[in-house]
């Protein structure tokens, strides 16, 4: 995967360090050189660069990346401004950070749908996040066991717990399925909303939109998601 992480403070640093150790591609981007010289031995490629000017930004190679992280906290200008650039440029995936429910309410507006919130998500649980297709969230337990959130693959839609053998084929257990429905905030803007259908049994059936929340090994979910 292909990645560029806008903004090497301590949460942009140690989640483009974390994304370069998965094996993927990083470009990182600051303002700073004294921060381009501290983390360039640790990031794929880094650049001392100003986000904030789309022109500058559109030297880099939007089109061929896959997600841009906007990991800008201390200066939300800077961040909100860095956010529309790379909007602009239409970048495949657009991920932003929000420090207070304004800002998330402007990047909501601006038709940014990925926010994410340091002060809840590590860098370590979003580059986790990133790099496995169709994982929604995760908790990790002890550094070999996670409780995770992905969306039903195509192929158990429409079968039983018990039908598809999650314990049996993949030594997994379904703790529980959710759904997803779109609502407004107070400026109309739409937002998703998870809602727990309960405690899954073996009759429960997938359908289209669910989301499974799993618990096991971090070499059995992996291996089951890419299977």
């Amino acid at each position: 995967m292909k990645c560029i992480v806008l903004g090497m403070g301590s949460f942009g640093a140690s989640l483009a360090i974390k994304l370069t150790e998965q094996g993927n591609e990083v470009i990182g981007i600051d303002n700073s050189m004294d921060r381009v010289e501290m983390f360039k031995e640790h990031v794929s490629h880094i650049i001392c660069l100003d986000a904030t000017d789309q022109d500058a930004v559109s030297n880099l190679p939007i089109e061929d990346t896959d997600v841009i992280i906007v990991a800008i906290g201390e200066n939300q200008g800077a961040n909100l401004m860095a956010t529309a650039a790379v909007k602009n440029l239409n970048a495949k995936r657009v991920i932003s950070r929000s420090v207070n429910p304004l800002q998330e309410n402007v990047l909501l507006a601006m038709g940014i749908e990925e926010i994410i919130n340091p002060e809840v998500e590590s860098a370590e649980r979003l580059a986790k996040k990133l790099c496995l297709t169709g994982l929604i969230d995760s908790f990790e337990i002890d550094g070999k066991y996670s409780i995770v959130e992905i969306e039903v693959p195509e192929k158990y839609l429409n079968k039983t717990l018990e039908e598809i053998g999650f314990r049996r084929n993949h030594n997994l257990v379904i703790l529980t399925t959710l759904k997803k429905e779109k609502k407004k905030n107070i400026l109309g803007i739409s937002f998703g909303k998870k809602y727990v259908n309960g405690v899954a049994t073996p009759k429960t059936i997938l359908e289209e939109g669910d989301i499974l929340v799993i618990y096991g090994s971090n070499d059995d979910i992996k291996n089951m998601i890419d299977s």
